[in-house]
């Protein structure tokens, strides 16, 4: 009789052999497959748990700094007049405890290691960056949550699946749903978190993308909604439908908006590139100052945006207040994220264009004096544009403000608004996506040649042929062997351990045939044939052997035929 003991080996036995062959071969495909989803559902669990301690804990900390009530205007022995500079302290230390090969963090980091490096994230950049955004957000810098947020989703969702040694093709589909998984988890907005990894973070439309990143942010707004409630942060917000007559002043507050897009994203990288030069304590430490001295007068403007938002909505705000939080908000802003604080730049963003809207609507007002019942839909108008306009993300702002407010009443009005604002940034300013500037200035790469993008969605095991023999390096028959091998490749392994093709090459009398070798080079069954055309490229001919865990098991061959094939096919 089998024994308890040997039929649990053999399942382990089993489950080893489908991990190895069956699961890597079909998530190989640039197809949608179940086991796709339900890869990217579990490490999508891991990624919103990770997102959601990291809120807990924020929450934790506010509930000793109180800086949603923040006002120092009346008091200021208090001692938060200079928590932005114990927190540039707290965040230096971390960084001086962390290893300098991982202190790189933030979207456009994450952006550059999805286009290069499949979404490989090194797990030891995931304290530094936990730690040093949690100590941001609690001592009110101006930077949003989803930096963090974007950084730890993707960092849990590629380690988990290079722990699961999944094909390289796939681990960046994995990392992408970590992302959406973390956004959705932060602002419980998971179709805004789907469009921003399309829109944003990876540039293109797959079909068999779209099923893992919706389940993904499925998972991060329902792990949300079960801890923190069915929350949306600006429902708040009254919102009422604009008559058409008023849609004219709106094209020119999308003009204007523009320009305040165009020239804060020309100071903040002015700023960013400055920065890059000086020591990093002291930059943390001049970001803590300004951020001190801004929070002493005008307290509102700091913090994520929620309390620039907060007054912008209020019953009959003071526009010279308004202007003010404005000038101190863009001040706080670019002081933070230009000199390193880690963080997001959507927050800040929100909170910005929320006073933009809410001052152009009050001078509108002075003028139509119909405006002033739709103050709150100026402010999201507002926010919609300074988003879409600064990262080049018109649809994810749009969606996001969308599921926020819960309203869809801003749709049109605030799509009338980003194009004006949107094409005046980019034409007559040539203002581009803050973050693809951001990775120019800290000179990492992000451009990739078509055909190898192409490339990157199918993993090796994919087109490899599985019909191969392996002879030995001193067999007297190879000649015969290779006659008897019916199509399939013939591999040796020569004395020196090098891998060999063998092949037969006929005659011009087609009388005779001769024995041809060349050494190959070889990947490993999770790489995707860009690796394959890089090797073969330069000459345009040969073939690669793809290996299994060590170079010794070999489990398929990829020629250049079969390569170009895949090419000319028009699916990649």
């Amino acid at each position: 009789m089998v024994s308890v003991q040997q039929l649990v080996n053999r399942l382990i036995t089993q489950c080893r052999h489908y991990l190895n062959t069956a699961l890597k071969d079909k998530l190989s495909q640039a197809q949608i497959s179940v086991q796709l989803c339900g890869l990217a559902l579990a490490f999508a669990l891991v990624a919103s748990g990770v997102i959601i301690l990291f809120r807990l804990l924020l929450q934790w900390l506010n509930t000793f700094t109180h800086t949603q009530a923040w006002d120092f205007t009346d008091n200021f022995s208090d001692w938060r007049v200079l928590l932005p500079l114990f927190g540039g302290l707290l965040i230096w230390l971390v960084a001086l405890l962390g290893s300098k090969r991982y202190k790189r963090m933030g979207i456009a980091y994450v952006m550059h290691r999805m286009k290069l490096h499949y979404g490989k994230i090194p797990l030891q950049s995931a304290p530094g960056q936990f730690f040093q955004a949690l100590f941001a957000l609690a001592s009110n810098f101006s930077v949003g949550r989803e930096g963090p947020a974007i950084h730890l989703g993707a960092v849990s969702a590629s380690v988990m699946a290079e722990k699961f040694q999944l094909p390289d093709n796939s681990v960046r589909i994995m990392c992408a749903s970590g992302i959406a998984a973390g956004i959705a988890a932060t602002f419980n907005a998971p179709l805004a978190a789907v469009i921003f990894v399309f829109e944003v973070i990876l540039r293109e439309y797959k079909v068999h993308y779209f099923f893992p990143i919706m389940l993904s942010a499925i998972c991060g707004a329902l792990s949300s909604q079960l801890v923190f409630g069915n929350i949306h942060e600006y429902e708040q917000i009254g919102i009422d439908q604009i008559p058409l007559s008023q849609y004219p002043i709106l094209a020119l507050c999308g003009l204007t908006l523009g320009c305040i897009a165009a020239l804060f994203n020309h100071s903040l990288l002015m700023v960013t590139a400055k920065g890059q030069q000086w020591p990093l304590f002291a930059r943390l430490m001049l970001a803590g100052l300004v951020t001190c001295a801004i929070g002493l007068l005008l307290p509102q403007a700091l913090g994520s945006g929620e309390l620039a938002i907060s007054y912008a909505i209020s019953e009959h705000p003071s526009l010279w207040i308004l202007v003010g939080l404005l000038i101190g908000k863009i001040i706080a802003t670019i002081a933070a994220i230009g000199l390193g604080i880690p963080g997001g730049i959507i927050g800040p963003l929100f909170g910005i264009g929320a006073l933009i809207g809410a001052i152009l609507a009050i001078i509108s007002a002075q003028f139509f004096p119909g405006i002033s019942p739709y103050i709150g839909l100026y402010t999201i108008i507002g926010m919609t544009a300074m988003m879409g306009v600064c990262l080049s993300a018109p649809l994810a702002a749009l969606v996001a403000l969308l599921e926020l407010t819960h309203n869809a009443a801003i749709i049109l009005p605030s799509m009338f608004v980003t194009i004006p604002a949107f094409l005046i940034a980019h034409q007559a300013f040539n203002t581009q996506s803050l973050f693809y500037k951001q990775m120019e200035l800290m000179g990492l790469d992000y451009k990739i040649a078509p055909v190898k993008l192409g490339l990157q969605k199918t993993g090796v095991r994919a087109i490899m042929d599985k019909r191969f023999v392996i002879v030995k390096d001193n067999d007297e028959l190879l000649l015969e062997v290779l006659k008897r091998a019916e199509g399939r490749s013939v591999l040796m392994r020569n004395h020196q351990g090098e891998i060999e093709m063998l092949q037969l090459e006929l005659q011009h009398d087609d009388s005779k045939s001769t024995l041809s070798r060349h050494p190959i080079q070889g990947v490993a069954d999770s790489s995707t044939l860009k690796e394959v055309y890089e090797i073969l490229a330069i000459e345009r001919r040969g073939e690669v052997f793809v290996y299994q865990g060590e170079a010794d098991n070999i489990v398929g061959v990829i020629g250049w035929s079969a390569l170009q094939k895949q090419i000319n096919s028009g699916q990649i």
